[in-house]
């Protein structure tokens, strides 16, 4: 579901031996929404691990029926569809993910929005072949974005103020996914976990031998496989790692390379520098947003609202061959985490 790139989080440290009498670590993984998960946890009181990995597919599910855009039957696509100016009626998750992104929508001046996709469609991203369209085309792409072209009435209603609007949740969708697997758990008694969705992931707790969660974040380079830094997550408070990148899905023609990470203001990629944006946040869905969002600002406009909006960023620059990472000054003093 999640359309824009997200660096590799390495988990570490998992399979580091306990000692005899320290509980095990269960680990569930497997394949869903279009990537893989790795659900690691354990718990010094008894829980029925078969209903978890029951409750966690069943929740799988349940989102894929409710915000998957390559589902015509999904809820959001019935949304989608209905070309209509009424109130629509539509699962309260749809309409906490558009007042979230409203929000990161007004903070970054338009440049995230979950109605970009006609544009993203126009492009080619969607498939395996560049578009670049010509001036016409993509205004008349354009003119089927923008945010405040939805409109939330209440808890469970939504409207269009223009009937061929559509809203696109891949920006945030891996994010509260993460956050709905955290909930299951937590709903079963644990309280010590890591979650992993393509890369996004959610911590809370200790490892059984008492030590912090570590995990490790990806160099932002094409066609890598090697750590960047690694980040020792907080005992004692959840924490979530959301990450965007251009790095790996983007085009190149004619030596200049296409971003996927769309500036919705000029339907555009976006052409600085910037090819990595690290968000920590302990609500994962806000940090997803809050990731596409910086990313698409840029380094400069990017680092100004991260820290007006006192966020934990990390912003990296591919600057001729050379790696220049950045934080935000939020970070420089959070005691929460320990980057090296």
């Amino acid at each position: 579901m999640r359309m824009h790139t997200f660096l590799l989080l390495l988990m570490l440290s998992l399979l580091t031996a306990c000692a005899p009498d320290a509980p095990e670590i269960i680990k569930i993984q497997g394949q869903a929404q279009g990537t893989t998960f790795h659900i690691n946890y354990w718990s010094a009181t008894p829980v029925d691990h078969q209903v978890v990995a029951t409750a966690i597919e069943q929740t799988f599910d349940l989102i894929d029926t409710h915000l998957s855009n390559y589902r015509p039957d999904s809820e959001i696509e019935q949304f989608n569809s209905q070309l209509s100016t009424q109130s629509q009626t539509v699962v309260p998750e749809i309409v906490e993910l558009v007042r979230i992104a409203e929000k990161v929508y007004e903070k970054s001046q338009g440049c995230f929005d979950l109605t970009i996709k006609p544009v993203f469609d126009l492009w080619g991203f969607t498939g395996e072949t560049l578009n670049i369209p010509a001036p016409e085309q993509l205004a008349e792409q354009l003119a089927k974005v923008g945010m405040p072209k939805i409109q939330v009435q209440d808890d469970t209603h939504l409207s269009k103020l223009q009937q061929d609007v559509r809203i696109d949740v891949s920006a945030v969708a891996q994010g509260y996914s993460v956050g709905r697997i955290s909930q299951v758990l937590e709903q079963m008694g644990v309280s010590n976990y890591l979650v992993e969705i393509g890369g996004e992931l959610k911590s809370k707790g200790v490892k059984p031998d008492g030590l912090s969660w570590r995990v490790a974040i990806e160099k932002p380079l094409p066609g890598e496989r090697k750590v960047h830094k690694v980040i020792t997550m907080p005992k004692e408070s959840a924490m979530s790692i959301m990450t965007s990148g251009t790095y790996r899905h983007f085009y190149e023609q004619n030596g200049q390379r296409y971003s996927h990470i769309l500036d919705a203001r000029t339907g555009k990629p976006v052409t600085h520098d910037l090819v990595a944006v690290t968000v920590l946040h302990e609500d994962p869905t806000i940090a997803d947003a809050w990731s596409t969002a910086l990313l698409c600002l840029g380094p400069s406009d990017g680092m100004k609202l991260a820290n007006a909006e006192k966020l934990n960023a990390i912003f990296i620059r591919l600057h001729g061959s050379e790696l220049l990472e950045t934080r935000s000054e939020a970070l420089k003093t959070t005691t929460l985490v320990s980057i090296q």
